[in-house]
């Protein structure tokens, strides 16, 4: 064994070992438990950035934990590879998107391969590659015919320079998140699948899964099932409609509606349009800007009056109709009722326009009207100004209203729901063709198996005009007067359904097969909360569109999620004459810290000149604040890299990227080196005899076995590395100290070095490979147990208490395990210093801990 750690060369022997033997190969085993571990795939962008090494890291360590426990594993990885990234870059360097993605591809599979992940390879696919499409495209015909896809026109956000819709959560302060370009509201055919079918189930069945609490409120509030009423206004003056329909959760409010809001495309607002001056420009106005709740919300509150007058169901009050900016169409009925005393929003519109705000529920608590001079007052109270109703909560205020709307035939009792159906086309070309025809006399039908699949054309020109599939005849003309349907899938089709494709990504025959309900659902699913709503959401749908055909038989597809931290850094900056801030990367500056780390003055190291610390943020090109994954792999080795990683912070919180960290990851595993090397120096040890131990030998192997169950409590279970490698970390400085070299204490030492060595190969699996073998074992760590704790090993002949005088520690005691409480305190009450603090004192209690604690109250 060489005496210094060389990771270049370790790291290289260990990965070629794996890749010659299929150490990762996954293979249906129904003897065998079996352990899903999944972490969402990455975009393939070019580089893997240090996100992507935290989470991928978190899974492997994970997959390699169960297969050491006896589990049977499957780790897959692949490519999330549509998408307009690839179609930007292809316009901006002169390049074919395929050749673009799969280059990237190629360089990140090698990041990967790197780093020692152990994915089963053989089963990667990228979902641009046509093997994998053409089963969403099969699936998605079948789904046509079964009446869970529809095409309607639909009020969309559009950008006018990416040419596509966007998804409102695309759209950041009324602008496209990639372009900035204003977005604009339009209405286009749009492919829906119908969510909302299953959204009552999609609710219920979060609770059957175990993920983050935080995770399940989103999707529930995402969902948005609510109880409320829905009634009818009557409307004067309009020649085509004489009623408008509106949704309310507070029905309790209705005796303080003062006007009404109508969308800009409601059919109303367009027969005003014409005989209202500027209206029509109004309504060409509201086009502009985002489609989101969020945006509806912030953006400066706008209207005209119809002219039309709307009559209250219940008092016949005619109150006014407006076009409102923040009503929509896609929402609702696109009409609501304004309540200004009593919601923000509608607040906001009358003060502008200096309609009424006439409040009609009190404070419950004191009766009084509350103030709404400058704000809505939004809570639950006791209903005033509403005729036979005053007095009531709202509970009976809802149900008495409701009653007496359903008697007078205007208004029933109703649950819906937040959620709309899924838009899933886009207009893009570097996407799945979507698999549909249209005829000469306007049929519009699936493509058939034989028609299948649709591939989408690689050769192609792009500009920023659009997609190309769309000036293409070769793909869209198909001879007598029918055409191909020249939308592309949302990529959110492609990563819906990837994790059941791993199971059986080989089958060229269906789209699923039995292997998917082997390994079905996904044990333990690892991504960024980012994803917690849409992704997620549209997964756990199409898992049921699935189920519901017979592919799998499972109802969710992610049993456990972990949604893992950001990776922050330091930022540095200098501000320009302009205003704007050049950034630089922390590699290129020079931080000046005080004794405790912390940063005082940073300069640039190529000019010497000072720079201003911007804090700590999330990594990001903005703010070139990166490290480079593959810096640190080339520097420090992969297997630095993966205990930083998970040494620097538990999972689920941000981890601060730290050079100084890292160096301290990197001389942990040369001194780990070391100490196996100077212990097999040391000698042969003879084999362990627990029976005759001395007190060293005894309290080594006690913090061995105790280290083997927390290690694997804290991994298993509780999911928190950085716990586990400190344990280790105390494991291998205990071996440090301890210097009995006879044979017994050989033995003693080698079962915590050989202890320590399996419970880091998880975390790093090269050294620990090289390890292992050097400790004499011919069989590789990969296909090692996890160590077992052994009870006898974890017995105590003593326990040391601490005691406390009036919370104050003043000495230590050594207990036997079974000593009683007064015997404890018998013990604590003689030691000199003990009696020193409360001589002249009463003793008012005395508390004892056990194993823990005494506390002497005196005074």
């Amino acid at each position: 064994m060489d005496a210094h750690y060389s990771p270049r060369d370790v790291e290289r022997e260990a990965q070629n070992f794996w890749a010659k033997n299929q150490c990762f190969k996954a293979v249906e085993d129904a003897s065998r438990e079996k352990f899903y571990c999944l972490c969402m795939f990455p975009y393939p962008s070019g580089k893997l950035h240090m996100g992507h090494v935290r989470n991928y890291t978190i899974g492997d360590v994970v997959s390699r934990f169960q297969r050491m426990n006896g589990r049977n594993v499957l780790q897959p990885m692949g490519w999330d590879a549509f998408g307009m990234p690839a179609e930007n870059a292809a316009i901006k360097n002169n390049v074919a998107p395929g050749k673009w993605t799969h280059e990237n591809i190629d360089y990140m599979r090698g990041q990967l391969k790197a780093l020692g992940f152990a994915y089963d390879w053989d089963r990667e696919f990228a979902t641009c590659d046509v093997d994998y499409y053409r089963w969403e495209q099969w699936f998605f015909a079948r789904l046509v015919d079964k009446g869970l896809v529809y095409k309607k026109m639909s009020t969309v956000n559009w950008d006018p320079v990416d040419q596509t819709v966007l998804a409102n959560e695309q759209v950041i302060d009324g602008r496209g998140w990639r372009s900035g370009a204003l977005v604009e509201r339009r209405e286009i055919p749009l492919w829906f699948l119908k969510i909302t079918d299953y959204a009552e189930e999609l609710l219920a069945d979060l609770d059957d899964v175990e993920w983050p609490e935080q995770v399940k409120t989103m999707q529930r509030n995402w969902i948005g099932k609510s109880r409320g009423v829905e009634l009818t206004f009557g409307v004067t003056g309009s020649q085509d409609i004489d009623q408008l329909t509106v949704y309310t959760t507070r029905p309790d409010t209705l005796y303080g509606v003062t006007y009404l809001g109508i969308a800009a495309d409601h059919p109303l607002a367009l027969e005003a349009s014409r005989h209202v001056e500027g209206l029509e420009a109004f309504r060409q106005e509201c086009r502009q800007g985002g489609t989101s709740e969020a945006d509806m919300a912030t953006m400066e509150k706008r209207g005209m009056d119809t002219g039309f007058k709307a009559v209250h169901p219940l008092t016949g009050r005619e109150v006014p109709v407006y076009v409102a900016n923040f009503v929509l169409m896609e929402y609702g009925t696109g009409a609501v009722m304004a309540v200004p005393a009593h919601d923000q929003r509608d607040h906001e519109f009358a003060t502008r326009y200096q309609l009424p705000i006439e409040p009609v529920i009190a404070d419950a608590a004191t009766g009084q009207t509350p103030d709404i001079t400058d704000a809505a007052w939004t809570e639950h109270g006791v209903l005033i100004n509403s005729g036979e109703f005053d007095g009531l909560d709202f509970q009976a205020a809802f149900d008495a209203i409701a009653a007496r709307l359903a008697e007078l035939g205007c208004g029933e009792t109703r649950t819906n729901f937040r959620l709309r159906d899924w838009g899933v086309a886009r207009q893009r070309y570097w996407g799945a063709p979507i698999p549909v025809k249209y005829g000469p006399n306007g049929e519009t039908v699936p493509l058939t198996d034989d028609e299948l699949p649709v591939a989408l054309p690689m050769e192609v020109e792009l500009d920023a005009s659009g997609s190309p599939l769309k000036k293409s005849p070769a793909f869209y003309d198909l001879g007598d007067g029918w055409t191909r349907e020249t939308d592309t899938f949302d990529t959110f089709m492609e990563s819906s359904w990837y994790y059941a494709r791993f199971c059986c990504a080989d089958n060229q025959d269906a789209m699923l097969d039995e292997r998917a309900n082997y390994w079905l659902p996904v044990d333990l699913y690892i991504g960024g909360i980012e994803h917690a709503i849409l992704h997620l959401l549209y997964a756990r749908f199409f898992h049921k569109l699935m189920r519901d055909f017979g592919l799998v038989d499972s109802d969710e597809p992610f049993k456990r999620l972990l949604t893992q931290g950001m990776v922050i850094a330091e930022t540095f900056h200098r501000q320009n004459a302009d205003g704007s801030k050049d950034w630089f990367n922390p590699a290129d500056v020079e931080v000046t810290r005080d004794d405790k780390g912390r940063p005082l003055s940073a300069t640039l190291i190529s000019d010497g000149q000072p720079v201003d610390m911007g804090g700590i943020e999330k990594m990001s090109k903005s703010k070139n604040n990166g490290v480079d994954p593959q810096s640190m792999i080339d520097r420090f080795g992969a297997d630095t890299v993966r205990l930083f990683m998970m040494f620097a912070a538990p999972p689920e919180q941000s981890l601060e990227w730290s050079d100084t960290g890292v160096e301290g990851a990197h001389r942990f595993l040369k001194r780990l080196w070391r100490l196996v090397h100077e212990h097999v120096e040391a000698g042969t040890p003879a084999t362990l005899d627990t029976s005759a131990l001395e007190t060293s030998q005894r309290e080594l192997r006690r913090k061995t076995h105790e280290t083997i169950a927390k290690a694997g409590d804290d991994i298993g279970r509780r999911t928190t590395f950085n716990t586990a490698i400190a344990a280790v970390m105390e494991l291998t400085n205990a071996v440090g100290r301890f210097n009995d070299t006879s044979p017994q204490g050989l033995a003693v030492a080698r079962e915590a070095v050989e202890a320590a060595v399996l419970i880091l190969a998880p975390i790093v699996p090269h050294l620990t490979h090289a390890l292992w073998g050097v400790l004499g074992h011919d069989s590789p760590v990969i296909d090692a147990c996890w160590p077992a704790v052994d009870e006898q090993a974890l017995t105590r002949d003593s326990i040391t208490v601490v005691v406390q005088v009036n919370g104050k520690v003043r000495d230590k005691i050594d207990v036997s395990p079974d000593a009683t409480k007064d015997a404890i305190e018998v013990q604590a009450m003689a030691l000199p210093n003990v009696v020193k603090h409360i001589d002249g004192k009463t003793v008012r209690k005395v508390i004892v801990v056990p194993g823990k604690l005494v506390n002497i109250v005196a005074n």
